[in-house]
């Protein structure tokens, strides 16, 4: 059972890799996926008790699919009001290269305080507005997904990795941010400068869209500032109130609903229509939703059959160096979810709080899925907003990942032995 679901997830997941040339949509590749390796789990248990794991684990992805549709909700909110036009607005430049700087820049910051998957939906809304040529757009959201990943992970708050670990006490914020900031920063200042390398000229200008029913400066405004700050308050909330964050997602998209409703209610019904929340949920991507749930589906089989467990074990057993450990975990992680196997981990070991290895666990699960497009939340949002392929990404960003995630693992190392 366990050598037949391991064969058909690598099947399956070479059939997402080369979408295009099988000319299936890797949404339902995946819920394929997902579903065929938990019915063979299913016909191979003697009893019943899979179903608890299931409903078990359907919470778990519930909880991020629910956090993806409310936060890209809220962006095509702001969207649909032109709020990002007040970041735009602001961006004179059109040279490529200080474009390029500027996404990365604000990639990596807004990660830390948002997260890496609402980070991802923000910029990949902001870059569409800013690089209107589709080449060059894949090149600066790949540079999105590397940056949103490094930034979040020397946040307690923005990654669910050092999140899990902060939690657990392996790792207190104050620790993650003085030993991981240097580390992550490399992480995505490495890529950027050899893409800076490649990108030359300039795009084309911004061309502002003039809308007979535009709407107004404030209504802009408004939507933006309070679209920004339910974002951002999704982590103060959990802090608060201890609930997961798509409660927190929720909550925020429950007072954009209101308040455009009140603000639109004089307006007839078609205007209104375009400025709603109901109108912003037929944009949001759910074929890449739905996509996420299948890959989720058919890693938390891995995790059930305790595959992800038994290579941390082997991994374990015939490697023992606990960097090299490290850095194979996350590399990992880009192929499958890097929660069970940091999961994993942290059942295998008892070091104290704030041993270095939990710190280069922080690091390696948080940026090594920036690897393969389909390795983190942040990357799954992208290819679904823009249709990114995987061998696109696999030519073309991987390598520049890799790259910063050896380069960042490398400062990490650097900056234990001058502190030392």
């Amino acid at each position: 059972m366990v050598t037949l679901i391991i064969i058909l997830f690598l099947v399956g997941y070479l059939i997402i890799a080369l979408e295009h040339s099988f000319n299936v949509n890797k949404a339902g590749t995946a819920l394929l996926l997902g579903v065929i390796c938990w019915t063979i789990y299913a016909l191979a248990s003697a009893d019943t008790h899979f179903i608890g794991g299931l409903s078990h684990h359907l919470a778990e992805i519930s909880e991020i699919l629910f956090f993806l549709l409310g936060a890209m909700t809220i962006v095509e909110l702001i969207d649909a009001h032109d709020g990002f036009d007040l970041i735009t607005d602001k961006i004179s430049t059109t040279n490529k290269r200080y474009l390029l700087v500027i996404v990365s820049v604000l990639a990596f910051l807004l990660s830390a305080v948002l997260d890496n998957l609402t980070t991802a939906i923000v910029m990949a809304t902001v870059v569409k507005k800013l690089i209107p040529e589709k080449t060059d757009r894949y090149y600066f959201l790949g540079l999105v997904i590397i940056s949103a990943n490094a930034g979040g992970c020397f946040s307690p708050i923005g990654d669910v990795t050092t999140t899990m670990l902060w939690v657990a006490n392996k790792l207190t914020p104050v620790t993650i941010i003085t030993h991981l900031f240097l580390p992550s920063l490399v992480c995505m200042a490495v890529p950027l400068g050899f893409s800076m390398l490649k990108i030359k000229g300039h795009t084309e200008a911004i061309q502002q869209d003039i809308k007979s029913n535009s709407i107004s400066s404030t209504e802009k405004t408004l939507i933006f500032s309070l679209g920004l700050a339910c974002l951002l308050f999704v982590p103060v909330f959990k802090t608060i109130t201890h609930l997961p964050p798509y409660m927190g997602i929720l909550f925020g998209l429950g007072i954009m609903w209101v308040v455009t409703e009140l603000i639109h209610k004089r307006k007839d019904e078609f205007e209104k229509g375009k400025f709603s929340v109901v109108n912003a949920i037929t944009k949001t991507d759910v074929p890449s939703v739905l996509f996420f749930l299948g890959i989720l589906l058919a890693v938390a089989c891995l995790q059930e059959v305790h595959i992800l467990q038994d290579t941390a074990t082997l991994l374990n057993t015939h490697i023992g160096d606990y960097k090299t450990i490290s850095v194979t975990i996350g590399l990992l992680s880009a192929i499958v979810d890097n929660v069970p196997l940091l999961a994993a981990a942290m059942g295998m070991y008892d070091f104290p709080t704030d041993h270095y290895f939990w710190e280069m666990m922080a690091y390696c699960t948080g940026t090594g899925g920036s690897c393969l497009i389909i390795g983190s939340a942040a990357g799954v949002a992208v290819m679904g907003i823009e249709n990114i392929s995987f061998s696109w990404y696999l030519k073309n960003s991987s390598w520049l990942a890799f790259v910063g995630y050896i380069a960042g693992f490398l400062m990490y190392n650097l900056q234990n032995l001058i502190l030392a």
